[in-house]
């Protein structure tokens, strides 16, 4: 890194001037196709669950508590080996081809869900397109940091995961009118858009050196920057960097170095799926269905969604402006007062202790609140039916602000270059894991207790993330990787001093 940072910095004037981006812009907007995909298909349940709990669906497709916890939930884990199996797919077949790979198990999982006449269609088809959802989570973002330069790199990183809001968006605003089987269908579209572009785009310019394919890293690289760019200078640095990465041994992962920024790592990840994010973005509209709001629990969802989508364009404007830890100890401040407010409303109204009457699933199911339903639409919107709405977007707005990407970004600047790949991997694993565990529970808790129980859990956790940036994160805003790596070497303090970093390397 001490001699690449130069060797980019050297880069003429009047070559940067050279840069056309244009192909550079098609190639990532290719690829983010797929975090469309991926956003469509985790939030696939929000609009879909209370179709088949329901007293009219079909009997063959009706589910109960268990089932629907097994269809909200089971994506995470086709998340998680798909992101396992990207790992290896990524170093087997390179970025481009995983990312198109993961069309495969998409086309599959949305053919069974439209066209499921059993629940176990519906679990596999959920599975699949988990498994789909995975494999693009982890090989996008590698290919767009490896195509870009670093003048648009920042900006380009943040397009996956505004593509992905993009996607929940667009099923929770297509969720009230179009029927849940053509919601299937309609998921095909991106994935099969994403396969035909990627067609015509270059592979990765450092996976083509790696293999030694120096003559198609040129004419990759050329493409990408435009046909009046001088590629030698980047080439030179990126196959510097290749040759000048090693591999990390065992003996090497007990030192500070390693296990340090690793285990900071995993335990954001731990505390980000905890604080109850993804169930509340898959059961959206049932959780909304408990809820005394006095609008139709679709349209709720629509608006969170639209919420969510500003939120991470604030986020991405403030990352660089604004300190990590300002931005985390707001997050957590702000999902902490939400999910508060939102403990104290449903313990007031929270369902008594005890199993579910037959044929009735109360976490799921409309009926339950149809008097209420129907008392709010009698007499105009008041405030206080408005407050679960607006805590639960506050909620989102605070996710976005720090813990959604603060922990994706510290995991880039944190983890050690050489071994990012095995620690990455198992990030996400934990990430996705805990996802699936929370998901799970929380149908079975809603359930028997009401929405109390989830939301204090999820309200305890923001005080924990609160505790754990205070303590355990250290503020990397505008500090180089190599006093990033020299603050865990010697673990003094949490401030990293720049001075002494500048004076060891002059």
């Amino acid at each position: 890194m001490e001699e690449e940072t130069p060797l980019l910095n050297r880069r003429p004037t009047s070559t940067k001037s050279k840069i056309n981006n244009s192909k550079l812009f098609l190639a990532v907007f290719s690829a983010v196709l797929g975090n469309f995909s991926f956003g469509y298909s985790l939030v696939y349940t929000s609009p879909v669950l209370p179709q088949l709990v329901g007293s009219d669906a079909d009997p063959r497709l009706r589910m109960g508590t268990e089932q629907a916890a097994w269809f909200g939930s089971i994506y995470t884990l086709g998340a998680a080996a798909g992101g396992l199996g990207a790992m290896l797919l990524n170093d087997m077949i390179g970025r481009k081809l995983s990312i198109m790979m993961s069309a495969v198990p998409s086309t599959i999982g949305y053919m069974l869900l439209g066209g499921a006449v059993d629940i176990w269609m519906l679990l596999v088809g959920r599975f699949l397109t988990g498994v789909a959802g995975g494999m693009t989570a982890a090989s996008i973002p590698v290919y767009i940091s490896e195509i870009s330069h670093k003048a648009v790199r920042g900006a380009l990183g943040s397009c996956p995961q505004i593509t992905a809001v993009f996607g929940a968006l667009a099923l929770y605003v297509m969720g009230p009118v179009v029927p849940w089987r053509w919601l299937a269908v309609a998921g095909e579209v991106p994935a099969v858009l994403m396969v035909v572009l990627l067609v015509f785009m270059p592979s990765s310019p450092r996976r083509l050196l790696a293999l030694g394919r120096e003559q198609q890293a040129e004419r990759a690289l050329r493409w990408l920057r435009g046909k009046h760019y001088d590629t030698h200078i980047e080439l030179s640095a990126i196959q510097h960097s290749i040759n000048t990465q090693g591999k990390v041994t065992w003996s090497q992962l007990a030192t500070p170095i390693f296990y340090k920024p690793i285990l900071i790592s995993v335990v954001m990840r731990f505390l980000q799926q905890m604080t109850g994010i993804t169930p509340i973005l898959v059961f959206l509209e049932t959780i909304f269905s408990k809820s005394t709001i006095s609008l139709p629990p679709s349209y709720a969802a629509s608006i969170v969604g639209a919420v969510r989508l500003f939120s991470v364009a604030v986020a991405a404007s403030l990352m660089d402006k604004a300190g990590r830890k300002a931005l985390l100890y707001m997050s957590s401040l702000l999902m902490f007062l939400s999910s508060l407010t939102l403990t104290m409303i449903s313990h007031t109204s929270a369902f008594p202790p005890g199993p579910a009457p037959p044929n009735l699933t109360m976490s799921l199911d409309y009926s339950s609140h149809n008097a209420i339903g129907n008392t709010l639409d009698a007499g105009p919107p008041t405030a206080a039916a408005l407050i679960p709405l607006i805590s639960t977007m506050v909620f989102i707005f605070g996710y976005a602000l720090g813990w959604g990407p603060i922990t994706w970004l510290l995991m880039s600047e944190v983890l050690p270059l050489v071994a990012r790949g095995v620690a990455s991997g198992l990030c996400v694993t934990v990430s996705w894991l805990t996802a699936f565990m929370i998901t799970h529970a929380f149908t079975h808790l809603v359930d028997r207790y009401g929405l109390y129980v989830p939301y204090l859990c999820f309200t305890v956790v923001c005080v924990l993330c609160l505790l754990f940036t205070a303590v355990c994160i250290p503020e990397t805003r505008g500090r180089s990787l190599e006093e990033i790596e020299n603050y865990f070497r010697t673990g003094r303090t949490f401030t990293i001093n720049r001075s002494q970093s500048i004076a060891q390397s002059n």
